[in-house]
């Protein structure tokens, strides 16, 4: 007998279609863009039901709302869905409202809100874990249809079944999982902040063994020891791809972008350092790529050992943060240039402390995965309800 079996004691869980059980809502109407810079009201964002169970109702966002408008307000109790998505995997994302809100708050026009009747007796708490899990997500998914974008169809959402055990079972579920996203929540602070440490670590040895007397090595500018080279052909963001024969190298955060099958010419196997002229994201490539985009600068180094020429800019550069063209600035980088052999030994530090970093990093994102993955199966195990009366 499971945990779930015996939590229900032989009770059976009464399943009802949300359209006779509760009234749903849409989100803001009628409003402009000049609506939502200087707001007088409240509202839920997007993103604050897309990445929380719950509401958080402490970074609630502003809108201009007019005394003679007519717009549904969020209650306690309300469970809140995204109305839309780029895959019907993540349509319908759900956020329960489990704070008293005592001033009018909106929903963002993006989204809609489901309001139980009064008789369902269906605690917010509980409701924050039932439609985030797989059984629920599952059957949610199945009410959106789209091509580019996947939209929830009202009509088939009214129809999806939910389960309703007693209140005692929900209050325990409840507690079982409110306990289990607590200690995930602790997991995953304490693995950030060794991450954060290592990260702190390897910062400060980097910046001693790049830091010389005056005097004791020439500096440079970074324009000075580099020569920019242009991309062959570059490749549009929509021709990205996850798997392919040929990596692509943009300006963004992720050391390869995705890749491409296509016959392109490449930049050819060397050494180089990249710079985005947007992001300001620094990389070193040792491999053929193709430009993905634009604001990418090749750096082919001048009589400096690449790699130490990359650890030097990443060090000595000061990020600036702001959109914009940076590489004006950026080729001014001051960088000392000590001995081929010294910068050879300086590399070679460096990257051992690169490599021990990124192992250090896969444990810790493998421990986080895995303990994210046992949250969900318990989870799902206590929510798995059976079907045994459908009203």
């Amino acid at each position: 007998m499971s945990y779930l079996e015996k939590l229900l004691n032989g009770v059976e869980v009464e399943w009802k279609p949300l359209g006779e059980i509760s009234e749903i809502y849409g989100g803001l109407k009628g409003k402009s863009k000049a609506d939502f810079e200087k707001g007088n009201a409240k509202y839920v964002s997007y993103k604050n039901i897309f990445f929380n169970l719950n509401v958080k109702c402490d970074i609630l966002e502003t809108v201009k709302i007019a005394e003679s408008e007519n717009q549904h307000e969020v209650k306690y109790g309300d469970v809140l869905f995204t109305g839309s998505s780029e895959t019907p995997e993540e349509v319908g994302m759900s956020s329960a409202v489990t704070t008293n809100i005592d001033e009018p708050v909106y929903l963002n026009s993006f989204s809609f809100g489901v309001r139980f009747n009064k008789e369902i007796k269906l605690i917010p708490e509980f409701s924050k874990y039932l439609f985030r899990s797989k059984l629920m997500r599952s059957e949610i998914s199945k009410t959106a249809s789209g091509v580019t974008r996947y939209n929830v169809s009202k009509a088939r959402f009214k129809k999806l079944n939910i389960p309703i055990p007693p209140l005692s079972v929900q209050k325990e579920i409840v507690r079982i999982l409110d306990s289990f996203t607590e200690l995930t929540a602790e997991l995953t602070a304490e693995l950030t902040a060794e991450l954060t440490a290592r990260k702190k670590q390897y910062d400060y040895y980097r910046e001693k063994l790049l830091s010389f007397e005056e005097g004791d090595v020439e500096w440079k500018t970074l324009g000075e020891v580099v020569t920019t080279i242009s991309a062959p052909a570059k490749v549009k963001r929509e021709a990205y791809s996850e798997n392919g024969k040929i990596p692509i190298i943009d300006q963004g955060v992720d050391f390869i972008a995705g890749y491409i099958n296509d016959t392109i010419p490449v930049v050819p196997v060397g050494e180089y350092v990249i710079f985005g002229d947007h992001s300001e994201h620094i990389k070193y490539v040792n491999f053929a790529f193709v430009q993905g985009a634009d604001g990418l600068k090749i750096l082919k180094s001048k009589g400096v050992n690449t790699k130490f020429l990359y650890y030097a800019f990443l060090n000595f550069y000061k990020k600036e943060l702001s959109y914009k063209r940076h590489w004006s600035t950026a080729k001014e980088t001051q960088i000392p240039i000590p001995p081929l052999s010294v910068q050879k030994e300086i590399v070679r530090i460096l990257d051992s402390f690169t490599e021990l970093t990124a192992e250090l990093t896969a444990e810790l994102t493998a421990e986080l995965t895995a303990r994210k993955k046992q949250y969900e199966y318990y989870r799902d195990l206590l929510l798995t309800f059976p079907k045994n009366k459908i009203e």
